[in-house]
């Protein structure tokens, strides 16, 4: 069966499926080049000067972003990162280091313990990371499957919000174009950030 056929969550598994066999030599290896070429876009974005970007905290098998977050901190730049709240929207806390870690109350997931911001923080932020299980060179993504971020985008957007986007994934999760279904509460990304580079997306 061709990926062109594939439903969302035919294509969610089959990713999660290889990305559970990955050696920690390899996720070490994706960590390093995320954070480089993380940066490095974030730089062009923000033009050279420090600004806040979105991001979160890779865990498990997924890309691994701490050291694109140590990378960022270090350069100047602000950082928040995501927190779920009620109804499937995300609030937002800035992290540094010395940050903790606590139990999201609405997922099964680690957050960022501190000072919730709302949507309003968004109009200070100069990119986006946001996390993805694939993504094609159409622009479509495929998320953990919760619809917070396709939400969070939507409003942001209905609000005046427009930044730049790029997706976390790693390099063979980049699909041909159209290879992901779009539906109509989906929102493109603009890039991938995959461990060999930045791709720009049509």
């Amino acid at each position: 069966m061709s990926p062109e056929t594939l439903s969302k969550d035919e294509i969610r598994l089959r990713h999660r499926t290889i990305r559970a066999e990955m050696q920690p030599d390899a996720l070490a290896a994706a960590a390093a080049g995320i954070a480089l070429h993380g940066l490095a876009w974030a730089e062009a974005v923000a033009d050279g000067r420090p600004a806040t970007f979105t991001a979160y905290l890779g865990v498990g098998f997924e890309p691994p972003t701490l050291p694109l977050l140590s990378a960022l901190h270090s350069a100047g730049h602000k950082v928040l990162l995501p927190v779920c709240e009620p109804d499937r929207t995300l609030g937002w806390v800035f992290w540094d280091p010395a940050v903790k870690f606590v139990r999201s109350r609405y997922a099964p997931i680690q957050e960022p313990a501190g000072e919730r911001q709302g949507l309003e923080v968004m109009r200070t932020v100069a990119g986006i990371f946001l996390p993805a299980t694939a993504v094609d060179m159409s622009g479509n993504r495929i998320g953990q499957g919760g619809g917070y971020y396709d939400k969070f985008l939507a409003k942001a957007e209905s609000n005046g919000v427009q930044v730049p986007r790029t997706a976390v994934i790693y390099d063979a999760e980049l699909l041909p174009p159209s290879s992901i279904p779009a539906e109509g509460f989906d929102r493109p990304v603009d890039a991938a950030l995959t461990p060999s580079g930045l791709i720009r997306l049509t």
